[in-house]
């Protein structure tokens, strides 16, 4: 199977090669616009400041790309922010595939502190993306901004309110979790991913 990997500055690349290395999968990290449109399946990772990596990909040609891709494609993290419309951070427009705007988190309780780090649940689990998934299993997350539920949500996670962790829109799937260091679970749905 051929394996991309969207590279681009804002990619957390390294971890998401390693965690597919440990289920058998290889992978090339790539910004040419062929070898994209022609892979299996594509991963569109991301950690890092929406307005600056938007800039990038369109720098690059990407955003045009990423949007007409045929093939399964996976975001993760910030990854799925810019697959939705828009991000409030730094007001940015994204590549619109998800019809949700993106959020910051703004917590009334002063125990929650922004962003959240670390382990979570996810729940109402709607896709082959989490086949073998037990509601409420727990994935790592870091974030400070959340796309809110609506009808393309697969996955829900609550921090602050509930919200999106997980997005369909036809060959587009985008989680706000790591699945790169979601131990088990996570390995588990980046095989079902390259099972779709």
């Amino acid at each position: 199977m051929d394996l991309a990997i969207v590279k681009y500055n804002a990619g957390n690349i390294q971890s998401v090669l390693y965690a597919l290395e440990r289920i058998g999968a290889t992978a090339t990290v790539t910004d040419d616009h062929a070898i994209l449109q022609n892979a299996d399946k594509v991963i569109f990772p991301g950690v890092g400041e929406a307005s600056s990596a938007m800039r990038y990909l369109r720098e690059k040609g990407l955003d045009v790309i990423l949007k007409n891709l045929q093939q399964p494609v996976l975001g993760i993290c910030l990854g799925m922010q810019l697959m939705c419309t828009w991000s409030e951070e730094n007001d940015t427009t994204c590549l619109g595939i998800f019809d949700e705007p993106v959020k910051q988190f703004r917590p009334t309780n002063r125990n929650l502190k922004v962003p959240q780090i670390g382990w979570n649940t996810i729940s109402s689990l709607q896709s082959p993306l989490f086949d073998k998934i037990p509601e409420d299993s727990y994935c790592y997350f870091v974030h400070g901004y959340y796309a809110a539920l609506g009808n393309q949500t697969i996955a829900v996670t609550d921090y602050v309110q509930p919200y999106s962790s997980a997005l369909q829109h036809k060959n587009f799937y985008g989680v706000q979790f790591h699945p790169e260091k979601s131990a088990k679970v996570g390995e588990q749905i980046l095989r079902n991913f390259l099972a779709i």
